[in-house]
């Protein structure tokens, strides 16, 4: 079964763009947009290319993140008589929910059996059509490897009070798993090096995207979503616009002919079809001219596009709402689990549960790599706790908190406790300690845990100190470690990641016989630049080369 987007092993190539150069960086693009391959059924391949490249998907509609929530809350207005509609279903396609080796652990169920929802929000800047051509540009890259250039996990709070959104920039550096292309079997070997994170989908396929994103904040995704170029322009256009706001006039081309080419005004202006397109990919033209930039221009629009969901009288119309509900169930891509109008139509009424108050937009913490960038050190891994978690980006909502759930399972003598230790005090910015696992394995050994043995082969970089296991039978023997310690029962991971009971010694304890204990911050970094969702007042500067008269 194939999927219907070009995925090739390599980058594609194409002219050389001024942002496009840095440290261990990959392919970018100006306002890469999504392409999507929906998903009730899946579409062979056309042939392939050389190198191990896809064939293009005849439709590929992966759009901005924006786009992707409209789909999913348009759904929940249409009333339920369009959801038997079998050419809706017939609309979607599905794809695999992860190619990777390893799943994040499922979240535990609050005191009401709920559990929050995670989903990963991908667009494409593809080039598989020729309408996507037309708006996307860039005629030499026709055809070839799609490329993740947004990305942005949603996540709803378990009793549906609150949601959070991460966008991760597309110029971010990371270390992408191994993946496994289900159609071909074809192996993507896990990078040697930081590798631009918008790689990720030409290496199988959107499931490597949720792997990625799972092993950097080993948070359990549930589904994931994408739309293209095409359906951002046509569901801009069925809502009838979506206010934007800039603090000066605004074209987006330099004299190189950079740009999205968005000319606007200074104020507010309601953007749809191919002006929306222009905002949602516009980088150029806002300050800073970087992506950070044009994830923040994203954030407003979705904000805006939701508030608009929710209070425009036009979308009573049911032949609106019948060309909306066409025009979202085209436009996606989704995972099984989401494959179908009814769990569609299902999730949008859970969506619909928040409150513009309550939406949280943020930025992933980050820090420059040359021209790239790089999770943020301690504020990043902060942010994906919180999400983890599952504590409101907001501050409003106080969680109760989860206390010392000691295991079913009892631990074995201290000295029948197989337990390896793994030095992690390596950070992007300090070497690791070295001996470190040595050291806290003869502490280990003298607390009676004469069974613990030191990994010296590797050097990780973990930010705090944990206790992994692999299975349920070895949870208390993990605890036993932790209290051994004087760690608290939440720093005992559940993780497929090891084979046996783990202690990660984290970069918060690089000397001494003991963790720190230092009481839990739950604030949102200051980095992540937290937008809130029922903030009609943001506008975004304009870069003064960028302005006219």
């Amino acid at each position: 079964m194939g999927k219907s987007s070009v995925r090739g092993e390599g980058a594609r190539e194409r002219a050389p763009h001024a942002s496009d150069h840095g440290l261990e960086g990959g392919p970018s693009h100006e306002g890469g947009e999504p392409s999507a391959d929906g998903g009730h059924r899946r579409r062979g391949r056309e042939g392939g290319r050389g190198g191990g490249g896809r064939a293009p998907r005849p439709r590929r509609r992966i759009l901005r993140w924006s786009a992707t929530i409209l789909s999913v809350l348009i759904l929940g207005t249409a009333g339920a008589g369009y959801l038997w509609y079998q050419h809706l279903n017939d609309n979607l396609e599905t794809d695999d929910l992860t190619l990777g080796e390893h799943r994040a652990p499922e979240p535990t169920p609050n005191a009401a059996g709920q559990t929050p929802l995670n989903i990963l929000l991908i667009g494409s800047d593809a080039r598989d059509s020729k309408e996507n051509q037309k708006l996307g540009g860039a005629k030499e890259t026709f055809g070839g490897t799609p490329l993740a250039d947004v990305q942005m996990l949603l996540h709803l709070s378990a009793d549906r009070t609150n949601m959070s959104v991460i966008s991760m920039p597309r110029d971010t550096l990371l270390s992408i798993p191994k993946c496994t292309d289900p159609d071909d079997g074809k192996v993507y070997e896990a990078s040697t090096q930081r590798t631009m994170t918008n790689q990720t989908l030409g290496r199988g396929g959107p499931g490597c995207t949720v792997a990625t994103w799972e092993k950097l904040t080993n948070i359990h995704i549930d589904h994931f979503m994408e739309v293209d170029f095409a359906g951002v322009v046509s569901m801009a256009d069925a809502i009838g616009g979506v206010p934007v706001c800039v603090d000066a006039n605004i074209h987006s081309r330099d004299s190189q002919g950079h740009g999205s080419g968005l000319k606007l005004k200074k104020g507010t202006t309601a953007v749809k079809g191919e002006q929306a397109l222009q905002w949602l990919r516009t980088r150029y033209g806002f300050d800073g001219g970087t992506d950070i930039s044009r994830a923040k221009a994203q954030h407003m629009y979705m904000n805006s596009l939701v508030r608009e969901l929710r209070n425009n009288a036009n979308l009573s119309s049911p032949n609106k709402l019948r060309r909306l509900a066409e025009t979202a169930t085209s436009a996606l891509k989704v995972d099984d689990g989401l494959g179908s109008v009814k769990k569609l139509y299902d999730l949008s009424n859970e969506l619909k549960k928040v409150s513009p108050e309550r939406t949280t937009m943020t930025t992933m913490p980050y820090e420059y790599v040359g021209a790239r960038v790089i999770p943020k050190p301690g504020d990043a891994e902060q942010l994906f706790r919180l999400v983890r978690d599952d504590i409101s980006l907001d501050g409003k909502g106080k969680k109760k908190p989860a206390g010392e759930k000691v295991s079913d399972d009892p631990a074995a003598e201290d000295g029948e406790i197989a337990v390896q230790v793994q030095n992690g005090t390596r950070t992007d910015v300090e070497p690791p300690v070295t001996g470190r696992a040595n050291t806290v394995t003869q502490l280990l050994a003298g607390k009676g845990f004469t069974k613990a043995a030191a990994d010296t082969t590797t050097a990780l970089t973990q930010d705090k100190t944990v206790v992994k296991f692999p299975s349920a039978e070895l949870e208390g023997d993990a605890q036993r470690i932790a209290k051994s310690l004087g760690m608290k029962l939440s720093s005992v991971k559940k993780s497929t990641d090891v084979s046996g009971v783990t202690l990660v010694v984290g970069a918060d304890w690089r000397e001494g016989n003991a963790p720190p204990k230092s009481k839990q911050n739950d604030k949102t970094p200051d980095s992540a630049e937290a937008l809130n969702g029922s903030d009609k007042k943001a506008c975004m500067h304009v870069d003064p080369a960028f302005t006219w008269k």
